[in-house]
């Protein structure tokens, strides 16, 4: 004799996956969205005052690329979920797949912000010791009589 005892059928429990992932997914592409959007407001403005520098240009793509990291995890997190029922191989390979690109974007995009945020510190650091008085770096030679 086998006891058996489902909370929520089969079929029930897909649609309120399915439900959840398109929230999840939206979330992510709206997330997404809002920070192109910003990106964008903010390029557009920095070239109306004239000050399209490089640094502020590189914190608006610092900014951007942290947006495109957090909304694909979103959407990571969306497939992860539409799989958690009964999966098939082939849903399991194609997760698999989605997953691998996923996580090599977030990957190389993560890089290149960390290169980002490297590159704004040194220029900062460097316009902080091109001021008036004694220089905090050590790595110029003393000059020669």
């Amino acid at each position: 004799m086998t006891l058996s005892f489902d909370l929520l059928p089969e079929e029930d429990l897909r649609e309120a996956i399915g439900l959840l992932v398109r929230l999840v997914e939206s979330a992510g592409a709206l997330i997404i969205f809002v920070g192109a959007a910003w990106a964008f407001a903010q390029f557009v403005l920095g070239m109306a005052r004239d000050r399209a520098r490089t640094g502020a240009f590189n914190r608006i793509r610092l900014r951007l690329g942290r947006f495109l990291v957090l909304g694909l995890e979103f959407q990571l997190a969306g497939d992860v979920l539409r799989t958690a029922v009964a999966p098939s191989f082939a849903e399991i390979g194609q997760l698999a797949a989605i997953a691998a690109i996923r996580t090599a974007l977030n990957y190389f995009l993560g890089r290149e912000i960390a290169q980002e945020r490297d590159e704004i510190e040194r220029a900062r650091k460097q316009t902080a010791g091109d001021g008036p008085g004694p220089s905090t770096g050590g790595d110029r030679a003393p000059a020669t009589p």
